[in-house]
Parts: C-alpha cells; sequence; structure tokens
C-alpha cells in the first residue's frame, strides 16, 4: 500500500511541479495540437502497449529458464515492479521487486536474470546510440562535455567488460569466485533464448524511438526521420549513463533534449512537451497499472511435498 502512495505521490508531484514544463502550459499545448485525438491517442497508446508487451515477453523467455512463468505471470512481475521501483535510481529497486515474486532460494539467480535483461537493452542503446552520437557530431561539430563524458563511460565500461569475460573464459591465474558462478549462471541459457533476447530489445528500441518521432509529427515538426533519429539516438544513449532517480528521468532528459534538438531548430517547448508525453505513455500508465498488481502481491509460500 505504501509503495503505490509514494509513487502516485511522485507522479503528482512531477505533474503539477516540473520545474520544467508547468502542466498548464503542457495541457494548452497538447490541446493547442490537438494531440487527444482519437486517432493520436490510439496509435500512442499502441506503441506503449506493445514496447511492454515485448519486454514482458523477453522476461517470460529468461525467467523460464529459472522457472516456468506464464505470460500472465510475465506481466504481473514486470509491471509491479516498475511500480515499486519509482523512487529508485536508475530503477534499481525492479532487482528487489521482481526478486520478491520467487522463494528465497532462487532470487539471486532472478536479479542476476533481470540483469542480463537489462544488459541486452543497454547494450542496443549503446550500439544505436553511439552510431547516432558520432554522426549527429560530425554532421553538426559537436563539442560538448555530454559527448566526453559519454566516451570517457563508453570506453571504460568496454574495458572492464572485456577483462571480466577474459577472466570468466579463460584461467589465467586469477581464482576469483563472483566470475567463476557468473561464467556458470550465463552458461544456463541457449544461444536462442539469448538472440531472442537481443531482438526483442531492437524491436523495443525501434518502438518507442519511432513514437518520439511519431509525437514530433503531431506537433508538426518539419525534420527528417534521419535527422530525428540522429537526436534520439543520442539522447537515449546520453540519458543511460546520467545517474538518475525515476522521478527526475523526465527533468533531466528533458535538458539534455533541448539541447539536442535546439541544433534541428526544435522549440523548447516542443520538445519538453514530447518528453513528458513519453514519460506518461512509457512509465505512468504502466506504473499504474502495476499498482493493481502490487495490491494483489503475496509472498510465495514453498510448496510441501506430499
Amino acid at each position: 500500500m505504501s509503495i503505490v502512495v509514494v509513487a502516485f505521490y511522485f507522479i503528482y508531484e512531477k505533474l503539477a511541479y516540473n520545474s520544467e514544463l508547468s502542466f498548464s502550459s503542457f495541457t494548452s499545448f497538447l490541446s493547442a495540437n490537438t494531440i487527444l485525438s482519437i486517432a493520436n491517442i490510439f496509435v500512442l497508446l499502441l506503441l506503449s502497449g506493445f514496447n511492454w508487451f515485448f519486454e514482458i515477453v523477453k522476461w517470460k523467455i529468461l525467467i523460464s529458464t529459472i522457472k516456468k512463468t506464464t505470460l500472465n505471470q510475465a506481466l504481473k512481475q514486470t509491471l509491479a515492479s516498475l511500480t515499486a521501483s519509482i523512487i529508485t535510481p536508475n530503477r534499481i529497486g525492479e532487482y528487489g521487486a521482481k526478486a520478491m515474486f520467487y522463494l528465497p532460494e532462487l532470487r539471486k539467480r532472478v536479479m542476476l536474470t533481470n540483469l542480463l535483461g537489462n544488459l541486452q537493452q543497454m547494450s542496443i542503446t549503446t550500439i544505436f546510440g553511439v552510431i547516432g552520437l558520432f554522426t549527429f557530431i560530425s554532421r553538426y561539430h559537436l563539442e560538448t562535455h555530454y559527448f566526453r563524458l559519454a566516451t570517457t563511460i563508453l570506453l571504460g565500461t568496454l574495458i572492464v567488460s572485456l577483462i571480466v569475460y577474459g577472466l570468466a573464459q579463460y584461467d589465467i591465474g586469477f581464482n576469483v569466485l563472483f566470475l567463476q558462478k557468473l561464467k556458470a549462471f550465463t552458461t544456463q541459457f541457449q544461444k536462442k533464448e539469448l538472440y531472442i533476447g537481443f531482438t526483442l530489445s531492437v524491436i523495443r528500441y525501434a518502438l518507442f524511438s519511432f513514437q518520439f518521432y511519431f509525437l514530433l509529427q503531431i506537433f508538426k515538426i518539419e525534420i527528417g526521420y534521419f535527422n530525428s533519429m540522429m537526436a534520439i539516438t543520442s539522447m537515449h544513449l546520453l540519458m543511460s549513463i546520467i545517474p538518475t532517480i525515476f522521478i527526475l528521468d523526465v527533468v533531466i532528459k528533458g535538458s539534455v533534449a533541448v539541447y539536442l534538438f535546439e541544433f534541428l531548430g526544435v522549440n523548447e517547448l516542443v520538445i519538453l512537451s514530447t518528453i513528458t508525453m513519453m514519460w506518461i505513455l512509457n512509465s505512468v500508465i504502466p506504473s499504474a497499472i502495476g499498482s493493481y498488481f502490487v495490491f494483489q502481491f503475496k509472498m510465495p509460500k514453498p510448496q510441501l511435498n506430499s
């Protein structure tokens, strides 16, 4: 109960007292641009629905390696954990929330599985983001601390990942228990499951990126798909390496997006309204649905052998 109350309080605070965009300005802008038409709402909700549907399917496939899980169970776990993680930095609370649906002896493996799914999505964000950011920089001769920060973190992450992968795969004199456990855990997944996970991550990335572009079109922004994708993929990359609390995500992402789209001549109000709409469609609405599953949640009980 308390989780849902706090979650909705934060959502209310963000909508009512957004320092970047007042709620009255936001609603007036939506009305003026006829975004609330039935056709537009249908398309936007459809894109958000497919976005979360593929995330739920990915979780079902990955977690079924540990314990057979139905699509309905995966839906409850995914949306309830989103609600529970609303006030934690970078949604880290999602790990513990999903683990609570399983018996204590499975929870560490559940959290590792969730980490694997998030790493798959992050890898897709990084690949497309690096391509988009370097294209954006070459076209607009961008020199910014965002780029230096992104380059430093990406290179550092790549180096550490290669070292960890090497230690996990080869016996080079380091007997690290964690790496041994990590290697043993990843071998539980078949290549087919991992490929499906990456494929679904690509589809999700394409969906919410296109949704952003579709909102720009609704707001009558005359920029091509390629130019839009340069800025959108760059924005996702920069945002993925900036630690944020969920409720501040819309503020920081809005600042980054305003800066990038300024090079494309897009009005600040349009970008802030687009970011807010994306936040409502892909975070607030799923969190509201997830609150129902939070109320229904019961701790799993071990099955007794007869």
